[in-house]
C-alpha cells in the first residue's frame, strides 16, 4: 500500500481537526479525580485539544493502549521534520499488522453473523440451498438460455449486507452489469450457471463465495454475507466456442 503511513497520519490529523469525537454510550462508572492541567495560552489548549481529538480517532480504530513517551516523539519528529526514529518500512509493517489483526477480528465476528443467518434462511420456503454454502429464492422464472462459463451477461443487481445497508444498486445507476461469467465473484459465477434469461433471483452468499476476509472497500466488511437480487437481462455467447 503506496505511502500507508502518510495516508494513515493525514487521515487521523485531518479528521482531527474536522470532526468533533462523539463518546461512544457507556455504563456510568465512579468519577476519576485527574490532576488539572493549566492552559496559560491558546497555543495550550490548541495543543491538548488535538490531542484529545487524534485520541479519539485512535480508539475508534481498537488503538487502546500504546508507549506514550514513544508516541510523543513521533509526533513531536514529524512536526520538526526531524528523521524517523525507525525506518519506514518498520513502521509500515508495524501499522498493517495492526490493521491486519482487526480485520481478522471483524471478519470472525461477520462470518459468525452470517453463518447464523444462512442457518435460519435455508428453513424457509422456496430457499434452495447449494453445496457450496450459496442459496437462492426465485423471484421469477425466466425460460432463456442459460449461461456457460465463457459468455458474457447482461445484467440487473441490488446488493446489500446483512443489515440492509445497501452497497451497490445497478437500477438506481440506470445501467446494467455487463460482464463474463467466469470474471465475477464466485457466489454470482455460481448462480448464474444455473439461470435462465429472463430469470431473477435472491441469492444470499456467503463470504467465502463473495469478498472473503478482506471485504470490498467501506460498504463490505471482511466476512460479511451478501444479498443480491440479480435479474439476468441478456446473454452473448462466447463465439470462441462455438462450431
Amino acid at each position: 500500500m503506496k505511502r500507508f503511513i502518510l495516508i494513515f497520519s493525514t487521515a487521523i490529523f485531518v479528521t482531527a481537526v474536522t470532526a468533533q469525537v462523539k463518546p461512544k454510550t457507556k455504563v456510568s462508572k465512579p468519577a476519576v479525580k485527574v490532576a488539572a492541567v493549566p492552559m496559560k495560552t491558546k497555543l495550550d489548549t490548541l495543543s491538548y485539544s488535538f490531542g484529545q481529538s487524534v485520541a479519539g480517532q485512535l480508539k475508534n480504530i481498537d488503538v487502546n493502549e500504546l508507549n506514550y513517551s514513544l508516541f510523543r516523539k513521533g509526533v513531536e519528529d514529524g512536526m520538526k521534520g526531524l528523521p524517523p526514529a525507525c525506518s519506514p518500512e518498520a513502521m509500515n509493517a508495524a501499522l498493517n499488522a495492526h490493521f491486519s489483526a482487526q480485520s481478522s477480528k471483524q471478519a470472525v465476528t461477520k462470518k459468525g453473523e452470517g453463518k447464523k443467518f444462512l442457518a435460519d434462511n435455508k428453513k424457509r420456503n422456496g430457499v434452495i440451498t447449494l453445496p457450496s454454502g450459496l442459496q437462492y429464492e426465485i423471484i421469477k422464472a425466466g425460460n432463456g438460455p442459460i449461461p456457460k462459463l465463457t459468455d458474457t451477461v447482461i445484467a440487473h443487481y441490488a446488493g446489500s449486507v446483512l443489515n440492509g445497508q445497501e452497497f451497490d444498486n445497478s437500477y438506481k445507476r440506470g445501467e446494467p452489469l455487463k460482464r463474463h461469467v467466469n470474471g465475477l465473484i464466485q457466489g454470482w459465477t455460481e448462480a448464474l450457471l444455473r439461470m435462465p434469461v429472463g430469470s431473477k433471483w435472491k441469492l444470499f452468499i456467503p463470504s467465502e463465495l463473495g469478498y472473503g476476509d478482506y471485504g470490498a472497500g467501506q460498504d463490505i466488511p471482511g466476512g460479511a454475507t451478501l444479498i443480491f437480487e440479480l435479474e439476468l437481462l441478456e446473454l452473448i455467447p462466447d463465439k470462441t466456442t462455438q462450431h
